[in-house]
């Protein structure tokens, strides 16, 4: 796995040791990025929240191409290794956050997010309900952008979010979601 574009573009990142974890593939990070890009234009100055974070490659993606700061979210060991080895090795610690722990305890926020990026485990509707429960604590920014990256066969829809698109690529499927505009 590799940094796709930016700053640390073709710079290699760890991967998680085991089976526990399933890092984005670069095809599908590509994919996600070009989309995000068309609908962004730049991702300077963002505030970025990457939950289910694995090996941190989508929020690291983010920072390369100019992201302001990101909070990473992961509770297994062995990706927490990896992702702290990461962020060591492109030296964005003064960028980061590591939380240590499951994305559905998340507790109250203390600033909304412009940019939020999840992998949950294939199969499990966890993005969906992480989604509902980032709304109620107020991690959402108005306008925010939300990627969830789930099976090519599984559905995304969160009560208060509206489908921007959706996209499969290969056995995975990427679907962005906005708040729905209130009248």
């Amino acid at each position: 796995m590799r940094i796709i574009s930016g700053t640390w573009r073709s710079r290699p990142l760890v991967v998680p040791k085991g089976d526990t974890t399933r890092p984005t593939a670069d095809r599908t990070r590509e994919t996600l990025f070009s989309m995000l890009t068309s609908r962004l234009g730049s991702f300077e100055g963002l505030q970025v929240l990457d939950l289910f974070s694995g090996s941190g490659a989508l929020g690291l993606e983010a920072l390369s191409r100019g992201a302001a700061y990101c909070v990473f979210v992961e509770q297994d060991r062995a990706a927490l290794e990896a992702l702290e080895s990461n962020i060591a090795k492109l030296g964005a610690g003064s960028q980061s956050e590591v939380r240590r722990g499951s994305a559905l305890m998340l507790g109250p926020a203390r600033k909304p997010f412009d940019l939020i990026l999840m992998d949950p485990p294939y199969g499990t509707g966890a993005g969906a309900v992480a989604l509902d429960k980032l709304a109620r604590l107020g991690w959402i920014a108005p306008g925010a952008l939300i990627s969830i990256e789930t099976g090519n066969r599984e559905d995304t829809e969160v009560k208060g979010f509206e489908i921007d698109t959706i996209r499969d690529i290969g056995k995975a499927r990427v679907t962005l979601l906005r708040p729905e505009s209130k009248p």
